[in-house]
């Protein structure tokens, strides 16, 4: 990994992390807003590379996995490999009991819920990722804390990109060392954004489920009501008749406002994938210019010439030698 360049981002540390990282040689910026997902926001805005390897500053991976997961990404197309903490030391060395919960948890309503049968995330909130520059330019960064694990899982999936799930030894944070996330609060905030990215990715499901609580609540009352006039030909219970009307009318208008948002999701998906060749078509004509220039550039030499072009500055040219990024927050 010696052409990788490391950049740390102190997100309003109180402690000497910035200043041994700046003595090691690494590149530190700072990000004031707090929040992981502000810190990631400022990262994929500002390094331009080939391959994004994040992790989390807190010394419980280990950097000898960073080389396979920057080769899947160069050399394999993965667009975000994963790395998979559950398979392998997490629940030996982690001393919270309720984040390994919490992990299986998430993991379990976004397998479900989002991913489906088009893949299988085994650790969602992980803090070890490498990304291709696809993934990092082209997703859209909403979350501003800890939830931002599960936005990038769900952009991944609702996107098909390519995702490799990569077992690494977990060990447990240094002695002194406290995490930031909290069980509940951020526990709480991770679930209430999964059930509002199922409902911005796959609206046909939310809304039918909500159709379906309210058919059930309308099935219930409006029965006792129904069975009552059968028999006296009266309705003396007009309010529970008016509230079983009312929920099947929110049944009937979830269901038509799933299909209609649905529409809308496949027509984003489509033109993600326009986005992505005109994308493709733009790094490759980059790199035609950039190999005609050094193709010119030798020539000019050859000729007795002192003459320097300037290649464009496009990261995923293959006639050069690729870069990679590594960013801690």
């Amino acid at each position: 990994m010696h052409s990788c360049k490391s950049q740390v981002y102190d997100n309003n540390s109180t402690d000497a992390t910035a200043s041994l990282a700046s003595k090691a040689g690494a590149i530190v910026c700072t990000e004031p807003r707090q929040g992981k997902g502000n810190v990631i926001r400022s990262m994929f805005r500002n390094i331009e590379a080939d391959c994004y390897i994040l992790v989390d500053g807190d010394n419980t991976y280990p950097a000898s996995v960073a080389p396979a997961m920057a080769q899947a990404v160069l050399e394999q197309q993965v667009d975000m490999v994963v790395g998979d903490r559950l398979s392998s030391t997490y629940f030996q060395e982690n001393k919270r009991r309720f984040h390994g919960f919490g992990n299986l948890l998430v993991r379990l309503l976004i397998n479900r819920l989002i991913a489906g049968r088009s893949a299988h995330i085994e650790d969602v909130m992980t803090g070890y990722r490498a990304f291709s520059r696809t993934f990092v330019k082209s997703f859209p960064i909403t979350s501003r804390g800890f939830e931002i694990e599960t936005e990038m899982t769900a952009h991944a999936l609702d996107k098909n990109l390519v995702i490799l799930n990569l077992p690494v030894d977990y060990r447990d944070r240094p002695e002194g060392s406290s995490s930031k996330l909290s069980t509940v609060s951020d526990g709480l905030r991770v679930i209430a954004t999964i059930f509002n990215l199922l409902r911005e990715y796959r609206p046909l499901l939310f809304f039918s489920l909500c159709a379906l609580i309210s058919f059930i609540i309308f099935a219930a009352s409006f029965s006792g009501v129904f069975m009552e006039y059968l028999n006296t030909g009266l309705v003396p219970r007009q309010p529970t008749l008016l509230v079983s009307l009312f929920c099947l009318l929110i049944a009937v208008l979830c269901v038509f406002s799933g299909l209609i948002l649905d529409s809308l999701a496949r027509k984003s998906r489509r033109d993600f994938e326009l986005f992505l060749m005109s994308m493709s078509k733009s790094l490759n004509r980059d790199q035609s210019i950039y190999a005609s220039s050094t193709c010119f550039e030798e020539s000019a030499k050859s000729d007795g010439l002192t003459l320097t072009i300037s290649p464009p500055s496009i990261c995923q040219a293959s006639s050069r030698p690729q870069s990679i990024q590594g960013a801690t927050a």
